[in-house]
Order: structure tokens, then sequence, then C-alpha cells
């Protein structure tokens, strides 16, 4: 059911959605679709979540964003390298009781009390969210277990290697491989990042946290994923690609690409 019903999806709830390749997906009814699609705009906008996640909303459109990746009531998800859980929260009202987000952080990201009391409130608003700590590379979820990943904002952080953060060097296709694995057939990896120029890949991470959509499109592939769309809503063509993302100048303003990729089957 679930790659069937992407176009229905995207072209009911996100006009915007750029056109999708549907390959030889079985059409799907509007009522099917409707039954299987969480209300994302009440996901976003019930009360009691975190203010300072609240006024990243308008820049990031959750809501329009998980309308176009397909993401379905019940789902069971991974958010990977999930921060202080602004997706895992949306995420876990989306899916309902009846559906699981766990998401993956690096110990180092997640061990000071401002960070755990963070991650207490999100449990504590949303109980179907389970915070990890794991490096990135040592979490291998069950085979054949998830619906829908998300990354957002972080795949160019395979690339990162720092001292000061304690970020080791990753092999970007290994975790990718651990992914697949985990991901179900016909299952969902939601993919936002930063628009970085072409070059060299971690040369172009260190810099400036963007990363080559081209780079990130033929990491998928290779890893055996097929892309199911694109979407253009947030290109920005006055973005200084040379810039870090987190110069005041463009921060929360980047040229980001959205892809969304499948597992076949």
């Amino acid at each position: 059911m679930r790659a069937s019903i992407f176009l229905t999806l995207a072209t009911s709830v996100l006009a915007i959605a750029a056109p999708v390749d549907a390959g030889e997906m079985a059409p799907q009814s509007t009522t099917d679709a409707a039954e299987t699609a969480p209300d994302f705009a009440s996901a976003v906008t019930a009360p009691g979540r975190d203010e300072a996640d609240v006024a990243l909303d308008e820049s990031r459109s959750p809501a329009e964003v998980l309308a176009f990746m397909g993401l379905e009531t019940g789902d069971a998800v991974l958010d990977i390298f999930a921060g202080g859980g602004y997706y895992s929260e949306i995420l876990g009202r989306a899916v309902g009781p009846d559906g699981t987000v766990v998401a993956v952080n690096p110990p180092q990201f997640v061990s000071s009390d401002q960070s755990k009391q963070k991650w207490a409130d999100v449990a504590a608003r949303q109980p179907n969210v389970t915070m990890v700590a794991s490096q990135l590379p040592d979490y291998k979820p069950a085979a054949d277990s998830i619906d829908f990943a998300m990354l957002h904002l972080i795949y160019h952080d395979f690339y990162w290697e720092s001292e000061q953060f304690k970020m080791e060097r990753m092999d970007p296709a290994a975790i990718l491989a651990n992914l697949y694995a985990g991901m179900k057939p016909g299952g969902v990896v939601a993919v936002i990042d930063h628009v970085g120029s072409a070059g060299d890949t971690r040369a172009v991470v260190e810099k400036t946290h963007r990363i080559d959509p081209a780079t990130a499109r033929s990491d998928f592939l290779k890893a055996g994923f097929v892309l199911d769309g694109e979407n253009e809503m947030f290109a920005n063509p006055d973005d200084d690609l040379e810039k870090n993302v987190f110069d005041p100048a463009v921060r929360g303003k980047t040229d980001r690409f959205v892809m969304r990729f499948r597992k076949p089957g």
C-alpha cells in the first residue's frame, strides 16, 4: 500500500510538489490515501511543543514536508541524528499511538542536563518516541523493521569529522547499508539538506556544513534505494553556497534539497 499512495498524497495535500516518478505504482483512491495519511497540520500545531522548536516551523514547513514524503499513520519511524527532537515529536504525533519513533543521537550530543531534560519533556508529551544514544555507524535497526526514516539537515554530517565534537571519520556507505537493511520493502527515507557546491565532499562539509545534492543522490542509489520524488519547496537561488549554514546571513534561509527515497519491494 505504501508505495501506491505517494502520488495521491503529494497531489492532494501539497500542491507545490514537484512531479513524482510513480513507476509502476497501482492507482490508489483518495479515500484509501486519507485513511493512512495523518493530520499533519494538527501534529505541528497541537499545544505543548518547545517554543524554540515552534519558532522553526516557518522556515522548515514540517507539515508540507511530511505530506510530500508520504508518512502514514501507524508507521515505525527512525529519526537519524535527531538533535533536540524537533522532528521526533512531530513524527510521534503524526503516526499516532499505533506508530513508534526511535530517535538516534551520538551520545556526546545528548549528555548535558539541558539535553536530557529536553528529551524527557518530548517523551512525556509523546510516549511513542524513544531516544537512543548511539554513534551513527553503530546503530543497526532490526531487518525490515522501519517504514519511514527521517534525515533532516544531517546527511552531510556523515562526511563530517570533528575532534572538538568527538565525531570520528565515518563511512557513509556503511551507515546507508545498515539503513537499507532496516527499511521495510517500500519503506521511505526522507532526506532534506543544505545545498553545497561540487567538489571534495569532506572539504565542502568541513567548510560549510553543506553537501552537493548529486553526492547525496548518488550515495542513496548506490545503497540500493530508488529516488521516488524531489521537491523544490526550499529552493533559494540567492543563497551563497560558500557560506557556512550557521552564518547569520544565511541561517534558516539556505537553499535546501528535498528527496524521497524508497527501498524497492
